[in-house]
């Protein structure tokens, strides 16, 4: 694995920075409301600490196995782990009580697995539902029309704390293509917080990538999960 220069990794950053904070000026909101999880599945560990020493401590990873094994290494950078790929139930045991938020709770079945984790090692797991709102067979997620049993569902459990709406647009060339499906997302967050019984309203949108950020932004993500744009 080789990493990029420091140096780079610290200017891309900050022009990732730049740019989030300007497309949430758009609309109407400033860039700290906006969390940038870096998603490092293709850097090495000096890399996340390059970036956790920059303030950079959102760190986001597809296999649970790697991120209970980089979390037993970077112990001591303050790292925020965040689960974003497809988590099978028999991985729960990886990455609770590592990580500071699961993005992809896509079940019931994975939520229950998730919650009896949690309670036996005595916390609360912050939590994302994953909605497939492009509607491919390939893609992970509920379906929008079952989302609002399962948000209740989920959120009424002992161990898990539901805060938000997470979704994995398809890869185009041209952003505007899927500004419908984060629009999408954020109405459907409305909706649940309007109809669905749940605790304490969702808050956060889990949406956009390097290809799309942007555009994920002025649409009302709180969080953007950026790879490639932090290290080419």
């Amino acid at each position: 694995m080789t990493d990029p220069h420091p140096e780079r990794v610290l200017a891309n950053l900050r022009e990732v920075r730049d740019r989030t904070a300007e497309a949430a000026a758009r609309s109407g909101r400033a860039g700290a409301d906006v969390r940038l999880v870096a998603v490092t599945k293709t850097v090495g560990l000096e890399t996340i600490r390059v970036l956790a020493e920059a303030g950079q401590t959102d760190i986001g990873e597809n296999r649970g196995q790697q991120i209970r094994d980089r979390a037993a290494e970077l112990a001591d950078t303050g790292v925020n782990w965040h689960m974003i790929g497809r988590l099978q139930r028999n991985k729960v045991k990886y990455v609770v009580p590592t990580c500071n938020m699961i993005h992809s709770v896509d079940s019931l079945r994975l939520a229950e697995a998730i919650a009896k984790r949690a309670r036996a090692h005595g916390v609360q797991v912050t939590c994302l539902l994953e909605v497939n709102v492009s509607g491919e067979d390939a893609k992970a997620g509920a379906r929008p029309a079952d989302a609002p049993a399962l948000a209740s569902q989920a959120a009424a459990m002992d161990g898990i704390d539901l805060v938000g709406l997470m979704t994995m647009p398809p890869f185009v060339d041209d952003a505007e293509t899927v500004r419908p499906l984060f629009v999408a997302l954020r109405q459907l967050r409305e909706q649940l917080n309007r109809q669905a019984d749940l605790p304490h309203p969702l808050t956060e949108l889990s949406m956009g990538m390097t290809q799309d950020y942007e555009v994920a932004v002025e649409e009302g993500a709180t969080i953007v999960r950026v790879g490639t744009a932090l290290f080419r």
